[in-house]
Parts: C-alpha cells; structure tokens; sequence
C-alpha cells in the first residue's frame, strides 16, 4: 500500500529548482563536432609517439567544445577564436611562473583579477576571462612538455579545430542560421497572439517572455553580422526589415489581450505561414485571409498584419532609411575600447575582479603550503563556480559537487575498463581515444540541461586526460573529489558568505531603473514628439532589461534563504512592471488606431506616481503594500495603465504601510484577463 512521503523529507524548493533538469533539444552537430575534435587530437599524438602532445591538444579541444554555443557562423568565430587566444596568453604565464612559489601565487591572483573584471563585460569576454585563468592555472600547477611555446601552440590548435569543424557548412549555409531564427521570432509571436485573452493563469506573460528572449537573439544574431556590410547586403537589409515588421505585431499583442477577448484562430495562423516564407525566402502573392476588424484593437492587429506580410513579400527592399531599432552595433575598435574604459571604472569590475582574486589566492596559498594531490583542481573549480554570469555562486557550488560525484561514478568505470584493456599485449593507449570518442559527445548533450550535468559530463574527459599525462588511472579519482569539495569550500566561504552583497542591491536598483525608464517611455509614447523608431528602441530595451531582470530573480529563487525567500517577496513586483510597459503600449497602440488621447494631466499623474515607485525601490529593503489613488475620465485609454500602477504600488512604495493615504494597505483592484500582481 502507498504511503505519503514525511513532510520532513521533503526537499525545500531552493533544492528542486536546482536540481531541475532543463528541457532541451540535442544539438546533433555539435555532439558529433566534439567526438571528433576531442578524440582526432589523441588519435595523431598516439600514432606520433606523443600521447601527451595529443592530450594537450584536446585539453584545448575542450575548451572549444565549451564555447560552441552559437548559431551564426560568425557568431561561431567570436565566442570560440577570441577565448583561444586569452587561454593561449594564460598558459604562457601559467607555465612561466611553474615551480616559483610564492611568484606562481601572485601571478594566478592577478590573472583572477584581470579575469574577474573582462568577466563583466559580455559573453564572449566571460568565457575569454574563464579561459585565461583556467589556463593559467592548470600551466602554474602542472609541468608543460617541450619548449614553452609548445603547450599554448597545441591548445590552441585543438580549439581552432572545433571553430574548424563548425565552420566547414558555412559555404553552403551562410545566412541561414540568421534567417532561421528570424522565422523562429514569427512563430513565437504566433503564440502570443494564440495567448492574448487567454484565462489560464500565466500563459500570455510566458508567451510574452519567449518573444522577448527570441527577439533579442534575432538582433543580435542579424545586426552583429550586418556590422560589417554597412546596409549593402541585401539578405541582412531583408532579415531587418522583417524583424522590424514583426515589431508592430508584438506591440499590438498588449491591446488585444486587455480587451480580455481570444482573437480569431486565423490570426495567429497568418503569422505562421509568414514565418514560413521568412524560413524560405519565399517573396511573392501570400494569399493571406484575415477576418474583418471590427474594433480598434482588432484594426491594430490587422493593421501590423498586413504591414508584415508586406514586407516579406516585398521582392526588394530599400536599405536607404531602414532603421535598426536596437542600434547597429558600433565597430570591434570602438566597442573594444569602451569596454575597457568601462572596467576600468565600474566599481562592480573591481568588485568581482577582487573577490575572484582573494578566492583564487586563498587557494593558491593553501596548496602551497598544505600538501594537496593535483592542486590546481582546487583553483579550477573555484575559476567554474565563481563565474558571474553563470548563476549563483551557491547553486554552481552545491551543483558542482554533486556533478563531480556523478561525474567520477562514470569516470571510475572507464578509468578502470581502459586499464583492463591496457594490459593486453598491443599497442596502448588506443583505447583512450576510443573511450574519449563515446565521452566527448555528452558534454554538449548535456550542457543545456544545467550546470550539474555539464559538471558530471566533463569530470570524465578531464581524468581521462590527466590519466593520458601522468597513467595514475583510478588514483585521480579521491584526489578529484577532494580538491573539487575544498574548492567548493573556499568559494561558499570566500565568494559568498564573507560578501554580504544584498539581493536588492543587485537586483532591486535594476528594478527601479526599469521602472523610472517606465516612466519615461510613457512620456514618450504620448508626447507632442512622433519619434516612432526612438519609442520602439526605447521599449525593446525596457523589455531586454526585464528580461534580464526576471533571469536574476529565477537564479535567487535557487538560493537557500533569506535570499530565496526574498526574492519570492519582490517577484510579483518583476510581474507588475512589466504589465505596466504592456499596458503602455496597449494605451498607444489604441490612441494610433482611433481612441481618445489621454490629456497631459492624466500622462503627468502617471509618471509621477511611476518615478515615486523608483525612488521609493532604491531607498526599501522591504514591500509595504500602499494605497494609491489615481483618477481620470473612465473612458480613457490609460484607465488599464492606472490600474497597474495602482496595483504595483500596492506592492511595494516608498514609504510604511499606512503613512501614504487613510487605509493604506488596500490594494487596488486588478484588471480582468490577467493573472494579478
């Protein structure tokens, strides 16, 4: 008979949000790019006579198997080619300082720091600044074979043969990754359309979040290609002018769910087969069919519809006056150059740079004084587990070492099997190759389901590889897993609970910042100024910046409390804000289409009651629910819009419960059609 589980054994949710496994599709290519970029290396350095030569190589290999996330080609280039040549510059120091004590200590430390504050800047200058400490920390702690330029030579040679193998298709593909993507943002919006006046708690916010992430992806896939060709590729001009198309849609999308009605099946089915021919390069007669409208929500839709389809059909397409609405990126040399201005001065560079550095450090003098088997291991996982943009420190540590437990019940397996086949007489060392043929793959695999799982993938290729160095086999295994629990130690310890940076500061001034931007783009989007591509890039940014917002609450909701916990406090508030930019533009979409504009009273009574919200976030660590009383004709446009504003400062104001109106902590009502703040 089934009996219920004690409520005492069950795991807090902090726990089961990090244990979750992502849900994720199996990038076919690139498992097969790391089973032979990671095993051709071994194969050539067994048949030369060098295995360790070979075990180098696809240490860099691996390096590149990491880094190959991205779908563009060129994109390819950018996050695999630049970190090589940082893990090239970190091994050269690392192996220069090899066996000097205290210099090796001081050099890893100040490559943390160099590597902590490039980790701030972007993606590609994360996985640079990782590669150049990992390097340089596996080159001071580990003796390199041949003259000293040989080690950076053949790592970086097994990573540019990953970004090799991903860039053979390019002849024959080029483009397509970016039109590919392009199609997927039309079929996102299809599904928000498909959601707009749907009562199922969350479905239209949800859809909404998918179309923002899909749209960032597409401009920055599309626009950090047409960098280079300054509007004269017509392929590129096409891909923009289509996102920009689809640009109306989405802004319509807020009007239609207010009006609290399902729009007509045929709608989100329109948006479907405009997808197809973005996928196709279809130009032509669509013979779409699209119901009368009957209302000004219902012509807005209509409206951007028939606009959308006009461009894809359009055979050519003028790149004069064509707007980029994000801002085309500026040049290498220009971005470069205020990249460095900006560490340079950002305190929060500095910040992360130092506590990187006193971990590191800390790590360093331990294994420099205290006896530890294969030390490096201690600073590599200190390297993995602080990365800024990977998540919480917390979450990485906790996952970390239960990814190496897992990682090392496969490695023992294999380290033992491959020791059974060693000893029979013949050539040896084969069957590495042939085990790292079977690992290698599952890295990439994977690597979308979380950081444990990406953990318990590489800990067997590493220990087959350092077996390759040193044939120690299932002795690597104990030392493995205590220099992962000490690293893991040092960073909880160091990197996370001697750092008492409070969740609002990082998150809760974003959240203002948000919400004063709110503010502004309200006065945009009724003032006197028709700046049509200004207010579209000023509301693509609001919803780019909420989604980055929303990412950093999901990552504190997987801390243990008080974080955990208070984040659960300030979600709804993440909900509220974006309703209000979704009400906004709802408010302006049915101006542009028929309804009465608001008067100056009504937008001014908004955005002070908008940036009063700000400011009060900046000053508050804690949410008190505050009435707020906002008036207006009833029929007025921006009535959804005070009923958000009224609902979020329910949530959270800047001043006690009460002191702001007679009965302060009544909350305003909510809008029908919504999931509620």
């Amino acid at each position: 008979m089934s009996r219920e589980f004690p409520i005492g054994l069950t795991p807090p949710d902090w726990l089961v949000r990090n244990l979750r496994s992502q849900p994720s599709a199996v990038n076919r290519p690139a498992v097969a790019r790391a089973a032979l970029a990671m095993s051709l290396p071994l194969v050539i350095g067994l048949a030369a006579g060098q295995p360790a030569y070979g075990a180098l190589a696809a240490m860099g290999a691996l390096s590149g198997v990491i880094g190959d996330t991205a779908d563009a080609y060129r994109m390819r280039i950018m996050n695999i080619a630049i970190p090589q040549l940082f893990g090239a510059v970190g091994v050269t120091l690392g192996s220069a300082v090899y066996g000097h004590g205290w210099l090796a200590v001081a050099t890893v430390t100040g490559v943390a720091l160099v590597s902590g504050m490039i980790s701030t800047i972007g993606a590609v200058a994360s996985v640079s600044g990782l590669l150049l400490l990992l390097n340089s920390v596996v080159g001071a702690g580990l003796a390199m074979p041949g003259r000293w330029w040989l080690a950076p030579l053949l790592m970086t040679g097994g990573g540019l043969l990953v970004l090799l193998l991903a860039l053979l298709a390019w002849p024959l593909r080029s483009g397509v990754p970016e039109r590919t993507a392009v199609a997927a943002t039309y079929r996102t919006v299809a599904d928000l359309l498909a959601a707009c006046g749907s009562r199922v708690p969350g479905a239209y916010e949800d859809a909404r979040h998918t179309v923002t992430q899909s749209l960032n992806q597409s401009y920055d896939l599309v626009l950090a290609r047409r960098t280079g060709h300054h509007g004269r590729n017509a392929e590129l001009t096409r891909l923009v002018a289509e996102l920009n198309a689809i640009t109306p849609v989405v802004e319509a999308a807020p009007a239609a769910h207010l009006a609290g009605r399902p729009l007509p099946a045929e709608i989100p089915q329109v948006v479907l087969h405009l997808a197809r021919a973005v996928e196709t390069g279809f130009t032509g007669p669509l013979g779409l069919r699209l119901p009368n409208p009957r209302s000004e929500t219902a012509r807005a839709v209509d409206h951007a519809l028939r606009h959308a389809a006009e461009v894809v059909a359009a055979p050519d397409l003028d790149p004069r006056g064509l707007d980029d609405r994000l801002g085309r990126p500026a040049g290498l040399r220009v971005r470069a150059a205020r990249a460095t201005r900006d560490v340079a001065l950002s305190a929060a560079s500095w910040r992360y740079g130092l506590r990187l550095a006193l971990c590191v450090g800390l790590a360093q003098v331990l294994v420099s004084t205290v006896p530890v088997p294969r030390s490096y291991w201690v600073a590599l996982t200190i390297t993995f587990v602080m990365k800024p943009d990977f998540g919480s420190v917390f979450s990485r540590a906790l996952l970390r070492a239960l990814g190496t437990v897992a990682g090392l019940v496969v490695a023992a397996a294999v380290l033992s099997q491959v020791a059974r086949w060693d000893a029979v007489p013949g050539p040896g060392g084969w069957w590495e190759a042939l085990a790292m043929l079977l690992l290698a793959p599952l890295i990439p695999a994977l690597t979308p389901r979380g950081y444990g799982y990406q953990t318990a993938a590489i800990t067997p290729v590493i220990l087959l590889l350092s077996d390759m160095l040193n044939h120690q086999g299932t002795a690597l295994l104990l030392p493995r897993l205590v220099d992962s629990l000490i690293g893991c130690g040092i960073a909880l310890v160091a990197g996370y609970l001697l750092w008492p940076e409070s969740w609002h500061t990082r998150v809760g001034d974003r959240l203002a910042d948000a919400v004063a931007d709110t503010a502004r783009y309200v006065d945009s989007a009724f003032g006197p100024e028709a700046d049509t591509a200004g207010r579209a890039r000023m509301r693509r940014r609001l919803y780019r910046d909420l989604s980055v917002i929303r990412t950093e609450f999901q990552r504190a909701l997987t801390e243990p409390p008080p974080t955990g916990r208070r984040a659960a406090a300030w979600w709804p508030l993440v909900v509220a804000v974006e309703r209000l930019v979704d009400a906004t533009t709802a408010a302006r979409v049915r101006v542009r289409h028929g309804a009465g504009p608001p008067s100056a009273a009504e937008i001014g009574q908004v955005t002070l009651q908008l940036r009063e919200l700000a400011d009060g976030l900046r000053d508050t660590d804690v949410l008190y629910p505050v009435r707020t009383d906002l008036t207006g004709p009833p029929g007025s446009v921006l009535e959804p819009l005070r009923q958000e504003v009224a609902a979020a400062r329910a949530i959270a104001s800047p001043h006690a419960a009460g002191q702001d109106t007679p009965g302060g902590d009544t909350p305003a009502p909510g809008r029908p059609g919504g999931t509620g703040a």
